[in-house]
């Protein structure tokens, strides 16, 4: 009784559902970082004073969230283009030459290990049902989980950027200038640090590994930004 109670008390946890505005929303929030901190921290090097240092951060927000959400809409309206160029298409097909569709679909079935005559069950039941969407998710691999939807992913991409760059930006307000670089890098790691753990959490992955990864890359680009803006302060010096 009790291994019945826990069966039927367990809940199935997914993530794949979440896989299309988590990756939006953790590449907008990454990118507001490390794009305004990374700015910051080269005009800061380049010894610059702090209006400058302000005034480079809120241009970086700002072109930064817009080409964000832009780059994104139409990447995904590329990918959604694609989607409805095929299911009109399959539609076509279907109209055309059903009989053909219908054994396509029952042979995909079959190469997923069904026996024929119980593929050839399935596949009838569910063109009797929905043919269209029988044949976008087993033949095209369409469905509403994996659909592309470009105003969805431009917002999230939208609010991820502004959030994770006004960061870096009351950062550079509020510090001295005189350590504004290593301030604005510690805050920064710590920032994707907290990013990356809650994108670990929220997609059911290994947290160590998120963390690890994003702090890596984030240290690479604002390492060369710094030695950039180093060089060209002492050129300018010169």
């Amino acid at each position: 009784m009790n291994s019945g109670k826990n069966y039927y008390s367990f809940v199935e946890r997914h993530y794949t559902n979440r896989s299309g505005w988590l990756r939006a929303v953790v590449l907008g929030a990454n990118d507001g970082i490390l794009s305004t901190t990374s700015l910051v921290i080269g005009v800061a090097a380049a010894a610059s004073g702090r209006t400058a240092i302000i005034l480079s951060a809120l241009s970086g927000l700002a072109a930064g969230a817009l080409a964000m959400a832009a780059g994104e809409y139409v990447s995904v309206s590329s990918q959604a283009d694609i989607e409805q160029s095929d299911l009109q298409r399959e539609k076509r097909e279907l109209a055309e030459m059903p009989e053909a569709e219908f054994t396509e679909l029952m042979e995909i079935y079959m190469q997923r290990g069904l026996q024929r005559d119980l593929a050839e069950q399935v596949a009838r039941q569910l063109m009797e049902h929905n043919a269209l969407a029988a044949h976008a998710r087993d033949e095209l691999g369409i469905n509403d989980i994996t659909q592309a939807r470009p105003m969805q992913a431009a917002m999230a991409s939208f609010g991820a950027f502004l959030l994770g760059g006004i960061l870096p930006f009351l950062v550079s307000i509020f510090s001295p200038v005189q350590y504004m670089v290593l301030l604005q890098y510690i805050f920064a790691i710590v920032f994707l640090i907290l990013l990356g753990g809650i994108a670990a959490k929220t997609g059911g992955s290994d947290i160590l590994k998120s963390v690890s990864r994003i702090c890596f890359w984030g240290t690479a680009a604002m390492g060369t930004t710094a030695l950039i803006g180093y060089i060209f302060g002492t050129h300018v010096g010169l």
